[in-house]
């Protein structure tokens, strides 16, 4: 008898407090509704607004979730400046040098200041343009990581590249080579 009477009280006691905890379960959760299992979670990714966040250039890659490209276009930048200081420097001392000389045109010293001071400055076109390549790169990097943004890498997408023995028609020997198999 004893061990009905425990029985009882067992459940009377854990009863409350079930309902009590399911009830409060039920208060915390939302209500699903068909129109929230419908709509997407994610925003949708916009490669324009990439692109012209990239006018600042790296803001493109951290509208991206790409961070670490960001140090290597401001290293890329910062490289340049400092060969556009340094070809600019070459170049103005060179040209001040040739303005200044009072020699004759003909001498080798004169015809040496041209030519560095002409070597100066092609190489500062070229740090010029290097800049304006990087700073190009640099939007279409951005528009391209956005619009591959929700491209799916699955485990089926592999590359391999083995060694592989090949065999040509003419002579039927043995010859090295690469082989590539596209897996998706």
């Amino acid at each position: 008898m004893a061990a009905r009477e425990l029985k009882f009280w067992i459940c009377l006691f854990l009863l409350p407090v079930c309902l009590f905890g399911q009830s409060q379960i039920q208060k915390k959760l939302p209500a699903v509704t068909q129109s929230d299992t419908l709509q997407k979670t994610e925003p949708k990714h916009s490669p324009r607004k990439a692109t012209l966040l990239s006018l600042l250039p790296g803001a493109g890659q951290v509208y991206n979730r790409k961070y670490w490209k960001v140090p290597v276009i401001y290293a890329a930048f910062a490289g340049l400046s400092y060969l556009i200081i340094v070809n600019d420097r070459g170049y103005r001392t060179f040209y001040n040098d040739e303005k200044n000389y009072t020699g004759a045109e003909t001498d080798l010293l004169f015809i040496d200041y041209q030519t560095n001071k002409n070597d100066y400055l092609h190489a500062l076109n070229l740090d010029e343009i290097g800049v304006l390549a990087v700073y190009v790169l640099n939007l279409i990097d951005a528009a391209v990581d956005a619009h591959l943004y929700t491209f799916d890498i699955g485990k089926d997408l592999s590359l391999k590249i083995c060694p592989a023995f090949l065999y040509t028609a003419q002579n039927n020997l043995p010859s090295t080579g690469l082989g590539i198999s596209l897996k998706f």
